[in-house]
């Protein structure tokens, strides 16, 4: 996994869910899981943002907002979810989310009855 864009970051967000998953198991709201999440990743020493703001823009008028659950580092985007099974919504989401920022690489982690990882990119020529 090294040679992947922001792997080092990837492969430390990845452990802190294993280990928040198993630590918390399934069942709880997302925000149990973000919060948990948070904490984890800051004990790490990454810089982490929890439900940033991200502003979408339709010919350079702004036309809506998002929040993104956490970002990590600037550089990598996570969306968590806790339900029994992520679907191609929740990997659109995520995708759209990378379309309106700057930022290449996205995670989409899920603490359902089994945990799941779907690593996203989208580059953006702005």
């Amino acid at each position: 996994m090294n040679n992947y864009k922001h792997s080092e970051v990837t492969e430390k967000i990845i452990q802190c869910f294993y280990k928040v998953y198993n630590t918390l198991g399934y069942g709880f709201l997302e925000k149990v899981y973000e919060n948990a999440l948070y904490l984890e990743l800051r004990s790490l020493g990454l810089f982490v943002e929890k439900q940033k703001q991200i502003k979408v823009f339709y010919e350079n008028q702004k036309v809506g907002e998002y929040f993104a659950d956490l970002v990590v580092s600037e550089s990598v985007i996570i969306e968590l979810k806790a339900a029994e099974s992520l679907c191609e919504e929740h990997e659109f989401q995520l995708i759209n989310y990378l379309k309106a920022t700057e930022i290449e690489v996205g995670l989409l982690l899920n603490f359902g009855k089994e945990p799941q990882v779907k690593r996203k990119i989208f580059t953006n020529k702005k």
